[in-house]
């Protein structure tokens, strides 16, 4: 489509010379703004496509792929059968039986806060990876007896909880005497603290011993739920029909992963599709540079183009010239900024830290965004729409300058000269 003519005249024209400096200059700036561009979008995009990734792996980890719970105020008395049965099916990987309860956590002298208590048995606390393997201080050993409980880290923090301290928690379903309800009340010994990674699960939610859970809910040999987790999680709509025979005549209900964060993910996926579209104006402001630049080309190359057009050069080779000229503008600017993207995103924990160091504040709240560390996860199919984008604009930049380069009438041109 290019021949050797075109290339040569449209790197000579690439190449400023002495008095054309300042167009060379706008075309430099247009390179630079669609880089800038480009690169701006793949880091947002990949932050929000991380935000997404990260967010649903880590409510995974600790949730399950589906949740079986009682009806509010019921609970389930004859599970281990029921149990058994979820466990046999070829496409679940393990069942936890828990029993949560809403509760106060409150702490002498250190205020108090609403939290989830999870009564958990050992071995499944130990198969509770994101738990188990994110111990920061004690040890899962201690997790026995009726006056054990283990807290996250943000709520150690906040309460400055160390091994041993107690930790009061309060229910508000207690015993219903002449003046009342009572609520229940029992002091516990932090023997673990664990970090989630889940700034909301680190803050609210404290594990008891399941039989010590069990008495203090009044619920003996009694559940409120099973975490489901599955082999492959895109598999719930086909395990979901093979509980339902298993569930019924039961007060129970489920609910998959996708219905239980479908308003986060949907949050998430508007907040990046809106961030695509906003910056990628900033591309697009950028290509209009490339039109003034190269109108402005044309404008100062009209006696060249009068020139070449009587020596035998046609209109089309004028303007595969100055699309030339264009183009490299463009792609070169569109590919650097791929790269600069790219190599963010890749060390995008290392800046953040280098910002942090050299401001001294935070760049990334994890009690505001729920995760303790910026996210980031590069999705190849984003970076090619942010490059289909930034060649897209940047190629139908050159048309309207190329055009008026290959109309030129020769002789107006020169009539001046």
């Amino acid at each position: 489509m290019f021949g050797p003519f075109e290339r040569m005249v449209a790197g000579r024209y690439l190449r400023a010379r002495k008095g054309e400096r300042f167009v060379s200059i706008i075309a430099i700036f247009s390179l630079v703004g669609i880089a800038l561009g480009v690169a701006t979008l793949i880091v947002v995009t990949s932050v929000m496509s991380g935000f997404q990734v990260e967010l649903v792996s880590r409510i995974l980890g600790v949730n399950g792929h589906i949740t079986v719970e009682a009806y509010a105020g019921q609970k389930l008395t004859d599970y281990p059968p029921m149990v058994a049965k979820i466990r046999s099916l070829p496409d679940v990987s393990s069942v936890t039986p828990v029993l949560d309860g809403q509760a106060l956590l409150s702490k002498e002298g250190g205020g108090s806060r609403g939290g989830l208590v999870r009564g958990i048995a050992l071995d499944d606390l130990r198969a509770l990876h994101p738990i188990s393997d994110h111990i920061v201080n004690g040890s899962l050993d201690d997790f026995t007896g009726d006056d054990a409980i283990i807290v996250g880290v943000g709520l150690a923090t906040t309460y400055r909880l160390q091994l041993g301290a107690p930790l009061t928690v309060i229910s508000p379903d207690g015993a219903a005497t002449a003046f009342g309800t009572i609520p229940r009340v029992r002091a516990y010994k932090v023997v673990a603290i664990f970090d989630a990674g889940l700034s909301d699960y680190n803050n609210s939610v404290v594990f008891l011993p399941l039989p010590a859970a069990q008495v203090f809910f009044q619920k003996p040999n009694a559940i409120t739920g099973m975490e489901i987790r599955l082999k492959d999680p895109d598999q719930v709509n086909s395990v979901g029909r093979e509980l339902l025979p298993l569930m019924k005549d039961r007060p129970v209900y489920a609910r998959d992963w996708r219905h239980a964060n479908d308003t986060i993910i949907g949050v998430l996926q508007v907040q990046k599709d809106t961030m695509f579209i906003v910056l990628g104006m900033i591309v697009l402001v950028a290509a209009f540079n490339v039109v003034s630049s190269l109108i402005m080309l044309v404008k100062d190359k009209r006696a060249d183009i009068a020139v070449l057009r009587t020596i035998g050069a046609s209109s089309s080779s004028i303007m595969r010239i100055f699309l030339m000229c264009g183009a490299f503008v463009g792609v070169s600017g569109t590919m650097i900024g791929t790269i600069i993207g790219v190599l963010f995103c890749w060390n995008i924990h290392g800046v953040q830290h280098f910002v942090e160091r050299m401001t001294g504040g935070r760049v990334f709240d994890a009690s505001v965004f729920m995760l303790s560390e910026l996210p980031n996860a590069i999705d190849w199919g984003d970076v090619g729409r942010v490059v289909a984008l930034g060649l897209i604009l940047s190629l139908l930049a050159t048309v309207y300058p190329s055009w008026r380069a290959a109309s030129t009438d020769p002789v107006e041109a020169l009539r001046h000269e």
